[in-house]
């Protein structure tokens, strides 16, 4: 088994039905109204990200941003979201936290994952 950070990803693209491979992505944490960033990475071929940051993170708010207009610029397709900024609270530091994102040019959905 791989290792992981505290915080991963998975971009799947419901347009074509397949993963979003090329997508830049930001972890973020905030503090005192400051984001800073302590992570990136690109997803891999199958849309995931397993290295986003620590391997351990503190509870506290962070912020996942996806960079769309980079993976939309790929495919020759102009997004009408040109990112997308999740902000969650991590708030258990012995649970995994698993941000997906559901993509198309002109809507997205994410949840909780595992």
């Amino acid at each position: 088994m791989t290792d992981r950070s505290h915080v991963t990803s998975h971009v799947l693209d419901s347009v074509i039905g397949r993963p979003a491979a090329g997508v830049p992505i930001i972890l973020e944490h905030d503090e005192l109204g400051n984001w800073h960033m302590i992570g990136s990475a690109v997803t891999d071929a199958d849309g995931r990200v397993n290295q986003l940051g620590p391997a351990r993170l503190e509870p506290g708010r962070y912020r996942v941003t996806f960079d769309t207009a980079t993976y939309f610029a790929e495919q020759e397709v102009r997004p009408f979201y040109p990112e997308v900024h999740v902000v969650f609270e991590l708030l258990d530091a012995d649970q995994h936290y698993h941000i997906p994102l559901l993509l198309s040019p002109f809507a997205y959905s994410t949840y909780r994952g595992s």
